[in-house]
């Protein structure tokens, strides 16, 4: 099983660009999924972002396609989630997360990282 360490994240004002990484150790991701999630107090975990390690064909939830980019880097098995033009909506605990296939539901990834906190003030 792979495991993921998150950093990046913060307090940003609205229209402010934040950047995410998730380093993966365990094993190489060859063909899985890296995928990003987010969670706000009381809602549930939602599909953000995820990119096909090997083609780095990506796939973006409606709500930010535009604004977040996800892309990997193969030789540091790292994973990143950059966040322009953010809103107050964003703010949310950011996870990412690996399977083998592409799905947005979070019960199809099977490791996870500890999450991390982006915060954005109107």
């Amino acid at each position: 099983q792979v495991q993921l360490v998150e950093s990046g994240g913060g307090l940003v004002q609205t229209g402010g660009s934040l950047s995410l990484s998730c380093a993966a150790s365990g094993r190489t991701f060859g063909s899985s999924i890296m995928a990003w999630f987010r969670q706000a107090p009381g809602k549930e975990r939602d599909f953000v972002a995820a990119i096909h390690w090997s083609s780095g064909l990506r796939y973006y939830a409606d709500t930010v396609k535009g604004r977040f980019t996800t892309s990997r880097d193969i030789a540091k098995n790292t994973g990143y989630l950059k966040m322009n033009i953010l809103k107050p909506e964003d703010t949310a605990v950011y996870y990412c997360a690996a399977a083998n296939y592409y799905s947005r539901a979070s019960s199809m990834y099977n490791s996870w990282g500890q999450g991390t906190q982006v915060t954005v003030s109107s």
